[in-house]
Formats: C-alpha cells, sequence, structure tokens
C-alpha cells in the first residue's frame, strides 16, 4: 500500500464520552485484519504535556518507554494494541506553541507575520502525519481532545479540514463521537444535541463520515435513519456505542456495530481476514467468569478520582483474569491511617498495594499500612512512592532509625534513606525533568523479582526524582530488606523484598505502565495469585 491512510475521531456534546476508548477499538479491530494501525491523541490543553498536572485535574500520567509524559488515553492505547507508543503520540497545544515560537526566534518564518493559519496549523498538521511518514504504519487514527465547539480545539479541527482535503478522496475520514441522551421524563432518546453538534462541526468545514453514538439504550431504526438523514451520514454509518459493563466489551460491540467494515469502505481498504480476537476473548471470557475473589486495598492519597491510578486499575483487571480472579479494589485514603485505626482500616483486605504520589500528605499512613502488612503476613506490593515507604518502614522499625526519611518529607532528616538523586539537586523547572521512561534493572537470582519475571534483566519505565540511598544498602540487607533488582547503569536499588512472607516486594518504576491484555504485567498476577493463595 502507497499511501498511510487517516482517521480522526472528534468529540461533541460532552467530554468523557469515550473517545480514547472508540479509537482503540477501533484501532483493535483494524490491527485484528491485519492492518498496521496506531493512535495518537492531541490535547488542547497549554501544559506542554501533563507532568506537571495534579492527578486531579487529569488523572494520572502515562509515561511511554521513551521517557514522555502523555495523556492517560496512551495507556488504553497500549493495552488495547499492545504495542508501545511513544513522544509522538501525544501532542498538546503547549507543544505546538513552543515549537512555533522556538522556529520564530530562530528566524525560520523569515520574518513573516506568525498566526494561527498557515503557522500554527502547519506545525499540527505536520504532527499528525510524523507517524504515518514513518512507513511503519497502514493507518494513523488520530484523537482529537475536548469537545467541538471548544475555543480550544479550533486550530486542531482547522488542522483536520485542511488536511482531509490535502490528502484527498478517501485518503483521511473523520469519526465524531456523540450523545444521543435519555430523557426520563419523555421516555425517549433525543437526537436535536447529536445534531447540534454535527452542525458545529460543519461550521468548520468537516462534514462526519461516521457517527458514533453513546447511548444507555438500543438506537430504534427509526433513530439511525433520522440520525442518518439531519447528520448528512450514511445509515451504515451510524454506529450505536452502547453502555458496557467493561471497557474490553467494546471492540466486540463495534465488530458487531460493523465501525471496521464502514471505516475501510469510507478509506477505500479490503477488509482482508475477518478479525482474530480468539485471545482477546479468551481474556474477556476468564474476565466475566471469575473463580475466585481478593478484596485489594489501595492506599492512595488522590483516591477520590479513580484515573488517577488509571492503569493500576487495569493491570489489576489483566491480572485478574490471567488468575481467573475477580479483583476488587478498595480505595483507602492514606491521610486517614493512623497506628490507632489500621487494623479496622485494613480489616477485610486479602492485601495492599502502596500507590505512587508525590508530597507529604498522607505518608505517614502509607508508613502504618506497610508495617500492619509485614507484621501481619498480609501481601504487600509498593509501587515508585510505595517502595520508598516500606524502606522508610523498614528501617524505622526494623533497624531501628526513628528518625529515617525521605528528604522529600522531611530535608533535615538525620536518616535519609531516601534521597534526591544527585542529578536532580541543581534542576529548577519541574516539567519533563524527572527520571522518566524504560530503564535496565538486573535482578539476583533465587529472589522473589526473579521467581516472578523468569529472567536476570528486565526494563520498566520510571517516574520519579527520589531514590533509595544507596549509603544505607548494607545496613538494610544485613537486617533482612533483601536489594533484590539493580540498574546496571546507576547502582541504584529498584526492587526491595522480604524474605519468609506471603508476599512483600516494593518496586520504584511503574510496572503498570507496561500491562496489556495480552501480556499482564508479570508483579500484578504474581501478586493476584499469592492473595488467593493466602486467603486459602
Amino acid at each position: 500500500m502507497n499511501q498511510t491512510k487517516y482517521i480522526f475521531v472528534t468529540g461533541g456534546v460532552t467530554s468523557s464520552l469515550g473517545k480514547g476508548i472508540i479509537a482503540a477499538s477501533l484501532a483493535k479491530l483494524l490491527q485484528a485484519r491485519g492492518y498496521r494501525t496506531t493512535i495518537q491523541k492531541f490535547d488542547p490543553y497549554i501544559n506542554v504535556d501533563p507532568g506537571t498536572l495534579n492527578p486531579y485535574e487529569h488523572g494520572e500520567c502515562y509515561v511511554t518507554d521513551d521517557g514522555a509524559e502523555t495523556d492517560l488515553d496512551l495507556g488504553h492505547y497500549e493495552r488495547f494494541l499492545n504495542v508501545p507508543t511513544s513522544q509522538a503520540n501525544n501532542v498538546t497545544t503547549g507543544r505546538v506553541y513552543l515549537s512555533v515560537i522556538e522556529k520564530e526566534r530562530r528566524g525560520e518564518f523569515l520574518g513573516k507575520t506568525v498566526q494561527v493559519v498557515p503557522h500554527i496549523t502547519n506545525e499540527i498538521k505536520e504532527r499528525m502525519q510524523l507517524l504515518g511518514n514513518s512507513g511503519n504504519f497502514d493507518i494513523v487514527i488520530t484523537e482529537i481532545g475536548g469537545t467541538v465547539g471548544d475555543i480550544e480545539s479550533l486550530p486542531y479541527i482547522e488542522s483536520v479540514r485542511q488536511l482531509v482535503w490535502e490528502l484527498g478522496e478517501n485518503n483521511g475520514i473523520v469519526i465524531h463521537l456523540t450523545l444521543v441522551p435519555f430523557l426520563a421524563a419523555a421516555g425517549e432518546l433525543k437526537t436535536k444535541p447529536t445534531q447540534h453538534s454535527v452542525k458545529t462541526l460543519m461550521e468548520s468545514g468537516i462534514k462526519a463520515d461516521i457517527l458514533v453514538c453513546r447511548t444507555e439504550h438500543e438506537l430504534s431504526d427509526e433513530l439511525r435513519q433520522k440520525l442518518a438523514l439531519f447528520c448528512n451520514v450514511k445509515r451504515e454509518a451510524v454506529i450505536q456505542s452502547i453502555d458496557a459493563s467493561t471497557i474490553y466489551e467494546v471492540p466486540n460491540l463495534m465488530l458487531e456495530e460493523g465501525l471496521d467494515v464502514v471505516a475501510l469502505k469510507k478509506l477505500d481498504l479490503p477488509k482482508k481476514a475477518a478479525p482474530d480476537l480468539k485471545n482477546w476473548n479468551t481474556f474477556l471470557h476468564r474476565l466475566k467468569n471469575p473463580k475466585h475473589s481478593v478484596n485489594i486495598g489501595l492506599i492512595g492519597k488522590y483516591v477520590e478520582l479513580q484515573d488517577s491510578y488509571k492503569s493500576i486499575l487495569e493491570a489489576f483487571i489483566h491480572a485478574g483474569a490471567n488468575n481467573e480472579t475477580k479483583v476488587n479494589v478498595i480505595s483507602i485514603h492514606s491521610e486517614y491511617i493512623d497506628s490507632d485505626n489500621v487494623a479496622e482500616k485494613l480489616s477485610g483486605v486479602d492485601g495492599i498495594l502502596v500507590a505512587p504520589g508525590f508530597g507529604e500528605r498522607g505518608i505517614e499512613g502509607k508508613i502504618e499500612a506497610v508495617r500492619y502488612a509485614r507484621e501481619n503476613n498480609l501481601p504487600f506490593f509498593g509501587i515508585c512512592l510505595g517502595m520508598q515507604m516500606a524502606v522508610i518502614e523498614y528501617s524505622r522499625n526494623v533497624l531501628g532509625l526513628k528518625d529515617a526519611n525521605s528528604t522529600e518529607m522531611n530535608a533535615s532528616t538525620a536518616n535519609p534513606v531516601i534521597d534526591l538523586m544527585e542529578d536532580q539537586k541543581t534542576i529548577t523547572d519541574k516539567g519533563g525533568t524527572m527520571r522518566l521512561g524504560a530503564w535496565k534493572c538486573d535482578l539476583k537470582e533465587g529472589t522473589l523479582a526473579h521467581k516472578i519475571y523468569g529472567k536476570t534483566q528486565i526494563e520498566e519505565r520510571h517516574r520519579h526524582r527520589y531514590e533509595y540511598n544507596n549509603k544505607y544498602a548494607t545496613q538494610l540487607e544485613n537486617a533482612g530488606l533483601i536489594s533484590s533488582g539493580i540498574n546496571p547503569d546507576t547502582g541504584l536499588v529498584e526492587i526491595v523484598e522480604i524474605k519468609n512472607h506471603p508476599f512483600f516486594i516494593g518496586v520504584q518504576y511503574h510496572p503498570e505502565y507496561k500491562s496489556t491484555v495480552a501480556n499482564p504485567q508479570p508483579i500484578f498476577v504474581s501478586f493476584v495469585a499469592a492473595m488467593v493463595k493466602n486467603k486459602k
């Protein structure tokens, strides 16, 4: 095939309709038909990346192998497609303007007046085609963040209009995702919001090729016909996206609706073989028919917003299905845990995961939770800050360094068992300056970590500034806190564990980022298995 084809996914009526899930589901179906497919996300906010955003603002910040701090939708793309994403898969308005302004400062525009059209739109179009021009993909799906009609989205919508025109017939199509609300008082579904949304899109010069309608109730044939007529699309291109019990059902629902077939037809591409979803459906079957169940206490400080720990929650779904176990995640706010109530707070859980995070709020509660898990043989898994809390807890309560702490929480602690990395000490800018992306880790043979992974070297993704302080490594090892994973480049401890415990491991990296439907993350799989075993 000579030319990469482009599919643009826009949203209307309201945000949070699930553009990312629709894009990932369509990509999954196209991939299952034999097309090399990727997805990218363009976010209209002016932050250069989500790295400096509070999780309450935008959910978790997802990190790629090449160290890009990106939108959490990229996590969905990887989980569905089992293909790594990169810096090129996520672009923000901040990054676009920063690039254009830097070009202007270097004199690249030869004294021209720099404007939204053509300079900003050219920059956007260039980035929209980066992955397509690599020669690695047949189809590139581009999700435009926000909602049609937003001021922030206008340059993106204009760029899509230009690009669809430039690409020519059958090379670029637009899927518009809208809401068809059900009015209980009238007892019927209403199409007017969708009509208005499509009209707004057309005012920008874009005609939707396919309508995907989010709904709580089945769309009647009459309603679909009405939408087709008033929104200027073919009847077969009105696709129903009904609420599902799990996002992992959506590819099958889209297959039933024929979304992939309609898209291929509009792109003038052959259907090829029917999508091979055998492994996907095996996973779904195991997910829906569990033989066991476990309750995990997720100890965190952003628990009010589920999206703050999105990748962790999804990794538990993958690991649960792998173990034929229903995993119930119980969010427990670390700020409200203390030595007096920890037993009560953790009663009824079969294991705890101490979550990542930044800052001192809720820290002592996390340390108490680790102590309780260690002393009461409760399976424990610590990620990033959670691993650091395990080191502090062990230093205080086993090694006897009562004032042990991280310099992140107490800059003048006498025993900084967790400290700022040397190369971080001169940094003043917060954005994009942490240890990011994939780093190697050597595993010691005979340890729990080695048993979990089944190999002696792994590569996992990082996002942190503070590290295990090697000055305390010998003391901690002698006291029984094993350093089972070491970074070969820096010599820093990446994994700690203790023996003679049902399951106790802390990792400095973020294993949840690499968990997919096809390849559940090994630590999550082992952790769930340990809880099932420990429960018997």
